[in-house]
């Protein structure tokens, strides 16, 4: 990720104890469930009772206050958890009283109503960059049209408005899937939450490669401007998924609801049983094979993948002969559970060249990006052969939910791997490269892997991470365990574990290996001399190494030295990407 303002112009016991902790967890729990209770009863009065829309009050003057329906009523609680109560409420209405539909609206229908009015809002805004290239609307903004970066940023754009439309498209499907008549409980809240917070991140997504174009701060602005409303309407449906939906869930509160028709097929595993043999054991026989010798079925990748059958909840392998394979490959959003293998991280390599410097905005720099849902690739390294002189140039992009790296090796330099939106694991891989090399706004978890900061360019400095969490509840944030973290070569450069890229930016490093190279302060500011809001959360937990030192850390009020268990399991596989629902069913050896 690049900064405007450090590397270039702008871009980015014994029983006795045993008894009194079960105690104290005892009554942790109780007091945990007895809160919840109360919120959830508050909530529930106020949509019995009525509760006056945002920004209306009573006159005091005697005169009977103003009566609301019971979807009204309904509407006014749920935008209340949000954190734009009055677009909520007006955006939400405006729909909820129209003649197709009900009257009265339960939680789950508020719900809903929200994904549609956040849906709306994403389809109008979607064909703007379109129209903003064919210059057949006069918007009062002007760019350079014989720039790259800008024309590459529009198009781009256009690219993630459709990826945040199918991600909110997926949340009304899975919960039209997932409703049935009588109790049963809300559905997967997680997941749920995951999509909406990829919605928000795709939109700024959008915003940065316009921010990086040359000149493009107008652009830049315009495009925020055209993006309030649905930036605030999907932050609304996340909001309410996380404080409602998914406090509901938790309590196994069953509600009524209509079972409608499912509109695509869904699964409660990640990875399957079958699909981790895969990975695991020998090399499974694939559908298809790639080779430059000819001796498969194509001699490129994208030429395979545009044979993959789209969105099949059946796994599609391909195989991909030893070799250096020069070219920019994209699986789709549409193409769903692709697996890739090869003969080894140093063996099969996927290489490409696009870079910032020459053109092309971070976003589609990266020689190999993953949209769609269910990847997993495995013994393949992917490269960026830039160099540093070209700033950011990014070897992986991965935007695909549920996602699966396995012993892969990623090389370059600024930005080398693009962890942007999803769910993600990464398990025993090689990570080399400079300035933010591991970047994005996923939730992601890495184990047993080797991370190996470079030597940068004159003046620059390493930060490992640059997480980029925009709203609150986002359930995202990068967790790196048990890896080693190593100089790549001959390191001189100031190195830190990472710097806040947003205002809510989670990293947490726990039990990893830390070598002395890394610089005692740990964490570097994103903007010199201005420590980040306290609204960050940066960890670390039982470390070890001579890196992992913690007395000389930043006094910042959003860094914690070294945190609990309690805190330090929240973010591991079972609670962070809720590995607990595939890998255990796998078989498959992994760090709890």
């Amino acid at each position: 990720m690049d900064s405007c303002s450090t590397f270039k112009s702008c871009g980015k016991a014994e029983k006795k104890l045993e008894e009194q902790d079960f105690c104290r967890k005892t009554r942790n729990r109780i007091v945990v469930i007895s809160i919840s209770m109360v919120l959830l009863i508050s909530l529930i009065v106020g949509i019995a009772v009525g509760v006056s829309p945002p920004g209306r009050r009573s006159t005091g003057s005697g005169e009977n206050p103003p009566s609301y329906s019971a979807d009204y009523t309904s509407i006014s609680s749920m935008c209340n958890v949000t954190l734009y109560p009055n677009s909520c409420f007006s955006s939400i209405s405006s729909v909820g009283g129209s003649s197709n539909v009900p009257a009265h609206l339960n939680l789950e229908g508020v719900f809903k109503l929200s994904l549609q009015v956040a849906l709306g809002e994403l389809v109008n805004v979607s064909s703007l960059p379109r129209r903003l290239m064919s210059s057949t609307d006069n918007y009062n903004v002007s760019f350079n049209s014989s720039d790259p970066l800008t024309v590459q940023a529009l198009h781009d754009c256009g690219t993630l408005f459709d990826h945040a439309i199918g991600q909110v498209k997926h949340c009304i499907a899975w919960i039209e899937a997932d409703l049935e008549v009588g109790n049963s409980p809300f559905p997967d809240t997680d997941s749920i939450r995951t999509w909406l917070s990829t919605a928000i991140t795709d939109q700024k997504t959008c915003q940065y490669g316009l921010m990086e174009a040359r000149n493009g701060s107008e652009l830049a602005d315009f495009m925020k401007m055209a993006m309030k409303n649905s930036m605030e309407f999907t932050s609304n449906s996340l909001a309410i998924a996380s404080h409602v939906l998914a406090l509901l869930g938790n309590l196994r509160i069953p509600s009524t609801r209509k079972l409608l028709t499912a509109k695509e097929p869904k699964s409660a595993e990640w990875i399957s049983k079958f699909d981790w043999r895969l990975m695991l054991a020998g090399n499974p026989k694939p559908d298809l094979i790639v080779a430059k010798d000819d001796s498969g079925n194509f001699s490129t990748i994208s030429e395979a993948l545009a044979s993959v059958p789209k969105r099949t909840s059946a796994r599609t392998v391909i195989y991909i002969k030893k070799g250096v394979y020069v070219e920019n490959v994209t699986v789709g959003a549409d193409l769903w559970n692709v697996m890739m293998y090869g003969d080894g991280m140093r063996k099969t390599v996927i290489s490409g060249s696009k870079n910032y410097v020459d053109g092309t905005p971070t976003y589609s720099s990266a020689t190999f990006g993953a949209d769609g849902r269910g990847f997993i690739a495995k013994d393949i390294g992917f490269e960026n052969t830039a160099g540093p002189e070209k700033f950011q140039a990014v070897a992986l992009r991965s935007s695909a939910d549920q996602s699966v790296f396995y012993r892969c090796f990623f090389d370059a330099y600024q930005d080398t791997l693009f962890t942007h939106a999803g769910r993600q694991f990464y398990r025993d891989c090689l990570i080399i490269g400079t300035i933010d090399f591991i970047f994005g706004n996923s939730a992601a978890v890495f184990q047993n892997c080797r991370i190996q900061p470079r030597q940068p360019m004159p003046g620059q400095f390493n930060g490992i991470t640059a997480q980029g969490k925009s709203d609150p509840n986002q359930n995202t944030g990068i967790s790196i365990q048990h890896c080693q973290i190593r100089p790549f070569d001959n390191l001189t450069a100031q190195t830190f574990l990472g710097r806040p890229w947003e205002d809510y930016s989670t990293t947490v490093y726990m039990r990893s290996d830390i070598d002395g190279f890394i610089n005692p302060m740990g964490w570097a500011q994103w903007i010199p001399n201005l420590d980040p809001p306290s609204t960050i959360f940066y960890a670390e937990y039982q470390n070890t190494g001579p890196g992992s030192e913690i007395r000389g850390r930043v006094s910042w009020a959003g860094f914690r030295h070294n945190i609990s268990e309690k805190q330090a399991v929240q973010f591991s596989v079972e609670s962070f990407i809720q590995g607990n629902k595939w890998l255990p069913k796998a078989n498959v050896l992994y760090d709890l």
